[in-house]
């Protein structure tokens, strides 16, 4: 099977209330993971995406891969472990306010190592995604992770990586060593201007950061600044910004991640990166929109249908 897209990095239940954790009555479930909403998000434009993981062999384990063979992602690098799957419980009392609990210690994608990565199975891709919460997971994760980058530049393979910092998650140290770890086999890098590049970076200013990375010798960057509400975007030589889609939203919960799922599949499909940023904030506005992580992500027509009246 030749893939357009693969994704490597943990899945959590998703545990939700549209309440603050005392109020709330009953939680709703559902699955999340930054890495697995990127690829789903592709997936539900129509890219053909593998996803590699570990899952437990808890009550959860049916409902996780059921759920996604039904959204069409190749599962055959899927593999049981023994550890529980891990969880994320989340309140949102309203707009602006949000209650988080991640339970992610010793869970099975914490198992991934190099033997979960298949030569032939990277090879089979024309894009392979990563984050910097796949590297987190362990070191063998992180091990994993670097192998994986390792293997796709070595077969021409077109590779992205998003650092996703998260303070509750890793230290700002951490996260600057795995980034600079994985960061000569880098060919697309996404970033938040005020999570990832400020800690990573230590820069704040959207013109040297671009600057800055290409340095590094990654070709294409896209930084999303949440506080000037736009994308700018790095490409051969050039600078440019892109308003996002909207500012009308419910829950920002992974729409960074919808972002990038919508940006990968538009590129794969031939769009100009300028055409692929719009496209793909389309993407994250609308599933900023709904409540939930995956749950809320838009289908190809819905995306398609307002990209196009949108862009002639």
């Amino acid at each position: 099977m030749e893939l357009d897209i693969i994704t490597i990095g943990e899945c959590l239940i998703e545990l939700s209330a549209n309440a603050k954790m005392l109020d709330a009555g009953c939680l709703y479930k559902y699955y999340g993971g930054d890495a697995l909403a990127a690829g789903i998000a592709a997936s539900r434009m129509g890219s053909k995406v593998g996803f590699i993981t570990k899952v437990g062999n808890d009550p959860f384990k049916d409902y996780l891969l059921d759920s996604w063979q039904n959204e069409g992602l190749d599962i055959s690098q899927v593999k049981l472990a023994d550890e529980q799957n891990g969880m994320y419980i989340i309140g949102r009392p309203s707009i602006d306010e949000k209650e988080i609990l991640f339970y992610r210690k010793k869970i099975a994608p914490t198992k991934l190592s190099i033997d979960d990565i298949n030569k032939e199975y990277i090879e089979s891709a024309k894009m392979l995604y990563l984050t910097g919460i796949t590297q987190s997971l362990s070191p063998s994760a992180n091990e994993a992770a670097e192998y994986a980058f390792k293997l796709a530049k070595e077969a021409n393979i077109l590779t992205a990586y998003d650092p996703n910092f998260h303070p509750s998650i890793v230290s700002a140290e951490t996260a600057k060593e795995n980034f600079f770890r994985v960061a000569p086999y880098i060919d697309i890098l996404f970033m938040s201007t005020k999570h990832d590049a400020v800690n990573i970076l230590d820069i704040d200013s959207a013109e040297n950061i671009v600057k800055k990375i290409w340095d590094m010798g990654i070709q294409t960057v896209i930084l999303k600044s949440g506080e000037q509400k736009c994308y700018y975007t790095g490409y051969n030589g050039n600078i440019f910004k892109t308003d996002f889609y909207t500012d009308d939203y419910i829950d920002t919960t992974c729409s960074g991640d919808a972002f990038n799922g919508g940006f990968l599949h538009a590129i794969r499909q031939g769009f100009t990166h300028a055409e692929a940023v719009k496209f793909a904030s389309i993407v994250a506005g609308l599933q900023a929109k709904g409540i939930g992580a995956i749950k809320s992500i838009p289908y190809k027509d819905e995306v398609y249908s307002i990209y196009r009246s949108n862009n002639g």
